[in-house]
């Protein structure tokens, strides 16, 4: 069955349009859970990975090893979802780990910000919570601000770019039961049949991706920027250090057939002329 990605602004609707579809299809919904379960399997703090989740990285943090083990964990985990099939996923980069792959639907949610404000407003006061509307924008505008920051550094693209969806909906008027009705349709398109081609394409790329993270939790290889690919099983390994090493560790991920590398030389560093 196709996967579907839910990429939404905040109090636009997407979770409970995610949620609702999920129900409607027999499938899982997959939010925050994806990271508990990669923080569990790669042995390191969820507080963490969900700080880098839900914020882009400090300046100082952008140049840290550590930092980019957290992505890569980050990204490896909801790859691992999507490898289970029968998922929508509350999107977290989904949108851009999954483009191209033939079975993955990808949607945005949005709305005008007036309106989400005024429903973000409504949501907290019916939870108790004390609020007022110069609070609750500067929120919602610090959310939008903290999404579209976090995937620009993350993928270097930008966050509404329409060409990132296969489907926008604005739910300035549409239901959550309207958009849950359009996207069924959608999913019933032969376009988004799962094909043998479509699903190892989704297993190779979590494949790959859990070889990276193994990479960077790893003290001999994670200060080492190595390039890994996946092709039925079979992982290609490129970097300039370190990989004898890096191809050990690979071998040990489950699921890999086979692992090549090649050594890339480090360009010579041009001569100073005054």
């Amino acid at each position: 069955m196709p996967i579907v990605t839910i990429a939404h602004e905040t109090g636009s609707g997407g979770p409970d349009i995610g949620m609702a579809l999920a129900e409607r299809l027999g499938y899982r919904y997959v939010d925050r859970e994806m990271l508990s379960q990669a923080a569990k399997q790669y042995g390191v703090v969820e507080d963490k990975l969900t700080k880098l989740d839900e914020t882009k990285p400090s300046l100082f943090e952008r140049f840290d090893v550590e930092t980019r083990q957290y992505i890569t964990i980050l990204q490896s985990g909801l790859l691992d979802v999507a490898d289970q099939d029968n998922v929508v996923i509350n999107s977290r980069g989904g949108q851009i780990l999954l483009r191209g792959i033939a079975h993955v639907l990808r949607v945005r949610v949005i709305a005008p910000f007036d309106i989400r404000v005024k429903r973000v407003t409504k949501k907290m006061t019916e939870s108790g919570e004390s609020v007022d509307l110069r609070t609750t924008t500067d929120m919602v505008r610090r959310s939008d601000n903290e999404k579209s920051g976090r995937i620009r550094y993350l993928y270097d693209v930008d966050w509404s770019d329409p060409a990132l969806y296969d489907l926008v909906i604005n739910t300035e008027k549409l239901s959550v039961d309207a958009a849950v009705e359009l996207i069924v349709g959608i999913l019933r398109r032969p376009e988004l049949a799962v094909t043998g081609a479509s699903r190892q394409a989704v297993r190779d790329r979590g494949l790959a991706s859990r070889v990276r993270a193994a990479l960077a939790t790893n003290p001999e290889t994670r200060k080492y920027r190595i390039n890994v690919e996946a092709d039925e099983g079979i992982i290609q390994l490129e970097g300039t250090a370190a990989l004898e090493k890096a191809t050990e560790i690979a071998r040990t991920v489950p699921g890999v057939v086979d692992v090549k590398s090649q050594l890339l030389d480090v360009p010579p560093i041009p001569p100073f002329v005054a």
